[in-house]
């Protein structure tokens, strides 16, 4: 992830546009339940937005160096952070009632990796569990952004194909502005 990126996710700004736009859609949904995995947390705004809601929350961070950070952080509160790959993370099948990834799907290095994702995804997530997930829309500003970055969008045409082929159901998908929304349940 690039430098003006991870300012950008631990910005005062991006905190009010989670507070704005990602918490009413989480609550609307009220299937957090209460052992959440948050893929991809980064510095951990969405971390703090979702430990105040569920008794649970599994950080499962990719860069040592942020989840070391997070885990100081958080040390001694309901979430536990792990270093780990998102396609091969260890954790025991169907644990989760929910898993979430904000902002990072599109830092898989290809489709195929987004979609060994959601397959691990749908296997640790308990029968009937939840998906939640929010990313940016392909576009000029987004490309921009993520120079020197991995940066495959998700396609708002192709994606509940995807969660459906991974074994997950009920997909919702949102499109508006720069961003997409999107969740699904266990089948």
């Amino acid at each position: 992830m690039n430098q003006a990126h991870l300012r950008n996710l631990s910005s005062p700004e991006r905190a009010r546009w989670l507070q704005a736009e990602l918490v009413p859609w989480l609550e609307e949904t009220q299937r957090l339940g209460d052992d959440v995995l948050e893929i991809g947390p980064g510095p951990g705004l969405t971390t703090d937005l979702l430990r105040v809601r569920v008794a649970s929350v599994t950080a499962l961070e990719s860069d040592p160096v942020l989840a070391e950070a997070l885990a100081m952080r958080l040390a001694g509160t309901n979430v536990a952070v792990i270093e780990g790959d998102a396609v091969k993370n260890g954790l025991p099948s169907g644990r989760f009632s929910a898993v979430c990834c904000f902002s990072m799907l599109h830092h898989a290095l290809s489709v195929e990796l987004q979609d060994q994702v959601f397959t691990e995804i749908t296997r640790v997530l308990r029968p009937s569990g939840w998906l939640f997930g929010e990313d940016p829309l392909d576009s000029a500003f987004a490309r921009l952004h993520h120079i020197g970055d991995t940066f495959v969008p998700l396609d708002p045409e192709t994606l509940e194909r995807r969660l459906e082929v991974a074994g997950l159901s009920n997909v919702g998908i949102q499109t508006g502005g720069s961003r997409i929304k999107f969740s699904a349940a266990k089948a």
